[in-house]
């Protein structure tokens, strides 16, 4: 099969009705002399996938990055702690969902069996009120995925989903993009919940965790992305709820040897090089401003965050038309976000989980413990006695007093894990963010995508309108490769072979069900 390099595609996971995208026909790559120059902006997921597809085929990548090291978000920078200890700080825990088979595709380019990634056991979900989900046992492959969980679980049981309005419930059955976005945008996902009567519990476990995965308020975000990360990962894909985490800090792990890959492809890796505008030329192709100079290239990628791409865009007044800089310029960023790392005296029980999603605990979303799965934590852990503990806020509130909701954490972690309540803490590091996408209820039609009205300019990342069944690391990467193929057709070369999970129910009799709700919700 063509697209990557040899043994580089992305690959299926063990899920057989996972559906390829194939590129456009072309040449294998570039010949001698004809390589274009491009400028990829944005050293995270989505740039580096964009850079990857256009270096693999021989095109002069330049990689411009603001930030001191590649990962974007995922990035990761070296502290000091208290005790002398050298660590690295990262805005931590970040599942690898196996069914985000082109994110995965990436990261083998230089970890070909993925050997850097580690299986975590489960996703227990824990309510202040005492009950407990686990997703260890149940089935991966829906129909059986759902109920199974309805089987095990303590907060959805059968009596639960006999009083469901099922009619209302039916369009999980076959969530289609962009269909999904066309009958569910203008809906919140609170509004969707609530109108298929799925019990509270149930809501705060199965459904709110997920929906804070996008850093927003489940009143606020699209109930068409609630439902696609429903499809994602429970009723559209045998992958099930099964993920892995990098055995290091993401930089070791993760960004610094896919920086190595890139440069021994010829790449310009340009870190700690904001770009300050781009400007149009008259025959194809744009200058690049950055703060030491500008330089030509034939194609660009902007692979950006939000408020980057807003930026840059503003910053840049001969690009794309009018309409679609009002678009651009419509993008917001979700609310704050907060992630506490606190290295303990004493270790947590054993018996804790890596990773435990949380509801009902003010404001706390989850917490890990890093020494069950990072090798940098276990070291620190085992010189030490103590543990590596990680606790997540999403959503916080805009004028939130920052001291209190760090102190807030620290308490609510103790009333998850009461032993922590005699550990000192050795030294803390916490990160405050604001920078990812906002998928508000009603605001899809007005995202970009991935072309624009430039046949030189793409753009690339997780608050793209993209029509394919994918979401937040995924999305990036899918964009990201999207990206450097449609600049790769436009030159006749081949691009990236691509795979996503179905992009419809998994059965006629499902589909067949989910039709059964009309065409309108």
């Amino acid at each position: 099969m063509s697209g990557g390099r040899a043994g580089h595609s992305a690959r299926r996971g063990r899920d057989r009705k996972a559906e390829v995208l194939m590129p456009a026909p072309g040449r294998d790559r570039f010949g001698p002399g004809d390589a274009p120059s491009v400028a990829v902006v944005g050293g995270g997921i989505a740039g580096l996938a964009a850079a990857t597809g256009l270096a693999e085929r021989g095109a002069r990548v330049t990689l411009y990055e603001r930030e001191e090291s590649l990962g974007g978000r995922l990035a990761g920078q070296r502290t000091r702690l208290a005790d002398g200890s050298e660590v690295t700080m990262s805005r931590g825990f970040h599942a690898f969902f196996r069914q985000y088979y082109n994110l995965r595709g990436l990261l083998r380019r230089t970890d070909p069996g993925l050997d850097r990634l580690t299986p975590l056991p489960d996703y227990p979900l824990r309510h202040s009120g005492g009950l407990t989900d686990s997703f260890a046992r149940v089935p991966r492959t829906p129909p059986l995925s759902a109920l199974g969980f309805v089987a095990l679980s303590p907060t959805f049981g059968w009596r639960d989903l006999t009083s469901m309005d099922a009619r209302a419930a039916l369009p999980l059955l076959d969530v289609r993009v962009p269909e999904v976005y066309e009958r569910f945008d203008h809906v919140s996902a609170t509004g969707f919940l609530r109108g298929v009567r799925f019990p509270e519990a149930a809501h705060h476990l199965a459904f709110e965790v997920f929906s804070r995965s996008f850093f927003a308020d489940p009143r606020e975000l699209s109930a068409a992305e609630l439902m696609l990360m429903f499809h994602i990962y429970f009723l559209g894909s045998s992958e099930g709820l099964l993920f892995d985490v990098p055995d290091e800090p993401f930089p070791q792990a993760l960004w610094e040897p896919l920086g190595d890959y890139l440069r021994r492809l010829g790449a310009d890796i340009r870190t700690g090089t904001a770009v300050h505008g781009i400007d149009p030329l008259d025959d194809g192709g744009a200058r690049v401003r950055t703060g030491t100079g500008t330089a030509r290239h034939d194609a660009v990628v902007l692979a950006l965050d939000t408020e980057g791409l807003r930026h840059t865009v503003a910053a840049s007044p001969g690009l794309g038309t009018g309409a679609w800089r009002e678009d651009v310029d419509a993008l917001r960023t979700a609310p704050p976000f907060l992630v506490s790392r606190l290295w303990l005296d004493r270790p947590v029980r054993a018996d804790r989980p890596g990773f435990l999603g949380t509801s009902g605990y003010e404001g706390l979303d989850n917490i890990s413990v890093l020494e069950r799965y990072e090798g940098e934590a276990a070291r620190w852990a085992a010189r030490t006695g103590g543990s590596v503990v990680e606790l997540h806020a999403y959503a916080v509130p805009e004028g939130a007093d920052r001291d209190k909701v760090q102190d807030e954490l620290l308490a609510q972690l103790r009333r998850v894990y009461p032993e922590t309540r005699r550990a000192r803490v050795v030294d803390a590091r916490h990160e405050w963010r604001a920078d990812c996408p906002l998928f508000t209820a009603g605001t899809h039609h007005r995202r970009p995508t991935v072309t624009t009205p430039h046949p030189w300019l793409t753009l690339a990342g997780d608050g793209l309108r993209c029509d394919l069944p994918v979401a937040l690391m995924e999305r990036a990467a899918t964009t990201g490769f999207l990206a450097s193929n449609a600049l790769l057709a436009r030159w006749g070369v081949r691009g990236q072979v691509l795979w996503t999970v179905p992009r419809a129910g998994r059965s006629p009799a499902l589909r067949a069900l989910g039709t059964l709700a009309g065409r309108h919700p």
